[in-house]
C-alpha cells in the first residue's frame, strides 16, 4: 500500500513537472483587430527568444509588434503576427503547427524519480530549465538528410556563383537546396547537394576533388567546408549564414567613410544593470530574426524587448535590454562599437540590391550553372541567391544588378528573359531608387529615371511585398 502511495506520487508530480516545463502557447484572434497575437510563456533558457522568433519566421509570418520579458527564470514573450498578405491567421494547419510547442517538453524518468529525494524533487521543480521551443524542428529538417553540405565563404566578385555551380556541374552534383549571401565584399553560401543519379555523395576521392576545385574558384582567402548531413536536425540554414558572415568578419569596415541606413545604439542603464540597445531601420520580412541571431550569437542575453514595425512611415524600432550570458551589461566603448557594427552587418546582409527574379522550370542537370552563366555573360551580378527544387520543379529566386551595383539595363534584362523563357523568369520586385546605404528602397507608385523606365519595359509592377523575401513553398 506504501509502494503504491509512492507510486501514485510520482506519477502526479511527473504530471506537475511537464506541465512546468511545457511552453504555454495561447492564440487570439480577437484581441488585436489587426493581427494574432500569440503569447508564449515557458522557463527562460540562453537561446529560447531566438527558437521562438526562428518558428514564427520559417512560417512566413511577419511580426508587426512584440512585448518580451524575462524575469527570474521565467519568461513571456507576445508576438502580434500577420500572414504574408498582412492579414490575421486563418490557416489550421499554421496554427496547430504553432500549437504543437505545448506538446513538447523534457521527458520525466520515473525509475531514477526512486532515486532522488523530495528535497531535490523541489529544487527541480523550481530551476528546470526545458526543452522548448527548440524541439519543434523546422517541417524541412529532415529533407537534408544523407545530402552532402557544403559551406562556402570568401571575396565576392561578379559572376562567383556561376563558376560555384558551374564546378558543382561538372563533379556530376545536383544542387537540391543553396542560399547565398554577400555583404561588404564578401560571400557566404550553404549549398546542399547530392549528386545526379539521386545518391548520397560518399566516395572520399570526390568530395575531395570538389572541395578542392571550389578552394580554387573562391581563391586567397576563402574558407570550403563540407559534411554529411545527418538524419537529425541540421543547423538552421539562415543562422548559419549569419554565423559564416560573422566569422568572416564582413562587419570589420571603415565605418566612418561608410554612412549607414541602419540606425544601432548601445547605452547602459546602470541601475538595472542593463545595456539598453535602439535599431532604428527601414522595416523588411524577417528583420527580428536577424537581430535576435546576431545578439544570441554573440553571447547575449535579451530581458527585455519591445519591437514595433507597424509604423506609418514603413520603420522599424527595437530596443533591447540586455546582458551578457554571465549577468553582466556591456562595460566598454570598443565593445559597444563591436556591436554597433555587427548588428548594422546583420541588418544590411538580408537587404540585397538589385531586382528580385524567380525562375521557376523543370528541374535538370547544370539548370543553375546555365542560368548564372547567363546572367554573367550579359553583364548582371547575382548579388543574392535562395535554390530550391520539389519534386522535380527547381524554384529559384535571384537578385541581380549591373556590375557596377547599379539597375540592371531594361534592354539587358529582356534579352535575358527571351533566352531563358519569359514564362519561367518573372521580374517580381524593382527596385526604384537608392537609399543611403546602398540599398534600394522599394514603392510601387511611379519612379523616375532608369529604374521607371525598367518598370515600363519590363511591365511587372507587383505590390511593394507582394512576396516574402523567404522560399515559396
Amino acid at each position: 500500500m506504501e509502494c503504491q502511495s509512492w507510486s501514485s506520487y510520482l506519477e502526479e508530480y511527473q504530471k506537475l513537472v511537464f506541465r512546468l516545463d511545457t511552453p504555454r502557447v495561447v492564440i487570439d484572434n480577437g484581441g488585436c483587430p489587426g493581427a494574432t497575437v500569440i503569447t508564449v510563456d515557458s522557463a527562460r533558457k540562453h537561446g529560447i527568444l531566438l527558437e521562438a522568433v526562428q518558428i514564427l519566421t520559417d512560417l512566413n509570418l511577419s511580426i508587426k509588434k512584440a512585448y518580451i520579458s524575462s524575469d527570474g527564470r521565467w519568461f513571456m514573450d507576445v508576438f502580434h503576427v500577420t500572414d504574408q498578405n498582412g492579414m490575421k491567421l486563418t490557416d489550421k494547419s499554421v496554427i496547430s503547427y504553432i500549437e504543437q510547442v505545448k506538446m513538447n517538453s523534457t521527458k520525466f524518468n520515473p525509475v531514477l524519480s526512486w532515486l532522488i529525494c523530495p528535497i531535490i524533487f523541489l529544487r527541480v521543480l523550481f530551476f528546470t530549465t526545458l526543452q522548448s521551443l527548440g524541439t519543434i524542428q523546422n517541417r524541412r529538417t529532415n529533407d537534408y538528410a544523407g545530402m552532402m553540405a557544403l559551406e562556402l565563404t570568401g571575396t565576392d566578385r561578379v559572376g562567383l556563383l556561376s563558376e560555384v555551380f558551374a564546378v558543382l556541374s561538372h563533379m556530376d552534383c545536383n544542387v537540391v537546396e543553396a542560399k547565398a549571401w554577400t555583404h561588404n565584399g564578401r560571400m557566404a553560401a550553404m549549398v546542399y547537394v547530392k549528386s545526379s543519379s539521386g545518391l548520397p555523395i560518399e566516395d572520399s576521392q570526390q568530395i575531395y576533388s570538389i572541395e578542392t576545385l571550389l578552394r580554387s574558384v573562391l581563391k586567397g582567402d576563402s574558407c570550403v567546408k563540407s559534411y554529411r548531413t545527418p538524419t537529425v536536425a541540421v543547423t538552421h540554414t539562415e543562422r548559419r549564414l549569419h554565423q559564416m558572415m560573422f566569422a568572416d568578419r564582413d562587419y570589420d569596415y571603415d565605418y566612418e567613410r561608410k554612412r549607414s541606413a541602419v540606425s544601432v545604439t548601445v547605452q547602459n542603464w546602470v541601475e538595472r544593470g542593463y545595456s539598453v540597445v535602439n535599431v532604428q531601420c527601414r522595416d523588411r520580412n524577417k528583420l527580428l530574426f536577424d537581430v535576435v541571431c546576431t545578439l544570441t550569437d554573440m553571447q547575449y542575453i535579451v530581458f527585455h524587448a519591445i519591437i514595433d514595425t507597424n509604423s506609418s512611415d514603413n520603420m522599424a524600432y527595437l530596443e533591447f535590454c540586455i546582458r551578457h550570458i554571465d549577468g553582466t551589461p556591456i562595460n566598454s566603448e570598443a565593445e559597444k562599437e563591436r556591436v554597433i557594427q555587427c548588428l548594422e552587418a546583420a541588418v544590411e546582409r538580408r537587404a540585397s540590391d538589385g531586382l528580385r527574379l524567380e525562375l521557376c522550370a523543370e528541374d535538370r542537370q547544370g539548370l543553375l550553372a546555365d542560368v548564372t552563366r547567363t546572367f554573367r555573360e550579359n553583364g548582371l551580378n547575382v548579388t543574392r541567391a535562395e535554390v530550391s527544387t520539389t519534386m522535380g520543379t527547381a524554384y529559384n529566386v535571384f537578385h541581380v544588378t549591373d556590375t557596377v551595383g547599379d539597375p540592371a539595363d531594361p534592354v539587358i534584362m529582356e534579352a535575358v528573359r527571351e533566352r531563358m523563357g519569359l514564362s519561367e523568369l518573372q521580374v517580381k520586385q524593382v527596385p526604384l531608387g537608392h537609399d543611403q546605404k546602398g540599398g534600394r528602397e522599394e514603392d510601387t507608385g511611379a519612379g523616375a529615371g532608369i529604374a521607371g523606365a525598367m518598370l515600363l519595359s519590363i511591365g511587372s509592377m507587383v505590390r511593394r511585398n507582394l512576396y516574402s523575401l523567404g522560399l515559396i513553398r
